[in-house]
């Protein structure tokens, strides 16, 4: 199949590289712990996502007047919210060995922010790189650099199945700028 230029490059800065036995076992392992305090993770990385990248607030109608950082953390559907993400996530580090159910997980939470929510895809590669500095912030002893190697892994695996999910539904404001 033939292809542009500008596709090429789209589709090779997506590609994402297999995730090893032993990073996987990294991930889980890392995330065991993360995942021990869920919510209150869940409700920082949200909390640094939006300070630092406020026009992602325009798609949350409860939250996205907030600017204080302290009323984002004690507000109930951002805490929700954290919890769902958390949990999406989780399904995810639980079934890595699924690609299946990967893939069908990360479909739903692509095509719901798609085709229900409207969220540019783009938020997905920033709310992803927030996890990641939130992590090793937070579980330092555990985020070796190995472990930094896997979950950026993790990473761009999310990225890429949310985004060809975009693809599937005909998402027309289809990111080509990089972050």
């Amino acid at each position: 199949m033939e292809k542009v230029q500008g596709e090429m490059e789209i589709e090779r800065w997506e590609r994402s590289e297999e995730i090893s036995e032993a990073e996987k076992k990294v991930i889980q392992e890392t995330w065991s712990r993360v995942y021990a305090n869920c919510e209150d993770v869940g409700v920082s990385i949200l909390i640094r996502f939006f300070v630092n990248f406020p026009s992602a607030k325009q798609y949350f109608s409860q939250f996205k007047h907030m600017e204080d950082p302290l009323e984002m953390e004690r507000s109930l559907q951002l805490r929700k919210h954290a919890r769902r993400v958390m949990g999406a996530i989780n399904t995810v580090v639980e079934n890595l060995n699924d690609s299946e159910k990967v893939s069908s997980v990360l479909a739903l939470v692509g095509k719901a922010h798609a085709l229900k929510h409207k969220v540019e895809p783009i938020y997905f590669k920033k709310l992803t790189g927030v996890m990641l500095e939130v992590i090793a912030e937070e579980y330092a002893n555990d985020f070796t650099p190995e472990a930094h190697g896997a979950w950026t892994k993790m990473k761009t695996l999310i990225y890429t199945h949310v985004t060809a999910a975009y693809k599937e539904v005909g998402w027309a404001q289809y990111p080509t700028a990089t972050l």
